[in-house]
């Protein structure tokens, strides 16, 4: 029977300031970059990488034979198409932490799968934040230089000057 716990990866930094892991150089925000830039995101039970341009007569143990070298698989799913049976072109893999994900997307992008090549990145991002866009959220666009709606009065309010 498969364990109901949940894989949970370490936090970058503790309560009190100190690192709960060895410090590297770079970031923990620009390790989870996608080669757009925008943000990587965990999913709910783990780190989901999206496999595009996947042969249309690839099998599921093709690809875990590919992304089992990374680490432990904790979901594969390939769409079909109806009509014809066949995989749709993309596939994705679930992986219980960032650390294997990342291994997949670094070993695996550009790779050759039944003679196509294969694009891997993370499947759940958050997009980098535009210029002039507000940091906060939520709001009616009170942001500066902008004068908001005026308020309607009640009928009867009568303005006093």
């Amino acid at each position: 029977m498969a364990s109901t716990e949940m894989d949970i990866d370490p936090p970058a930094d503790s309560a009190n300031g100190a690192p709960s892991a060895p410090t590297t150089t770079a970031t923990p925000t620009s390790d989870t970059r996608t080669s757009t830039g925008a943000v990587a995101v965990r999913s709910i039970e783990g780190w989901i990488i999206l496999v595009t341009n996947v042969h249309e007569e690839a099998s599921e143990e093709d690809l875990q034979e590919l992304f089992g070298d990374y680490g432990e698989i904790k979901n594969l799913h390939m769409n079909l198409d109806r009509r014809t049976g066949y995989v749709k072109g993309y596939a994705l893999v679930e992986y219980p932490t960032q650390k294997e994900a990342k291994a997949a997307i670094a070993g695996a992008n550009g790779a050759k799968l039944l003679d196509q090549t294969i694009s891997v990145d993370f499947a759940f991002v958050r997009p980098p934040p535009k210029k002039g866009d507000n940091v906060g959220r939520g709001g009616r666009g009170g942001g500066p230089g902008k004068k908001g709606r005026e308020r309607s009065r009640s009928p009867d309010e009568v303005k006093e000057e």
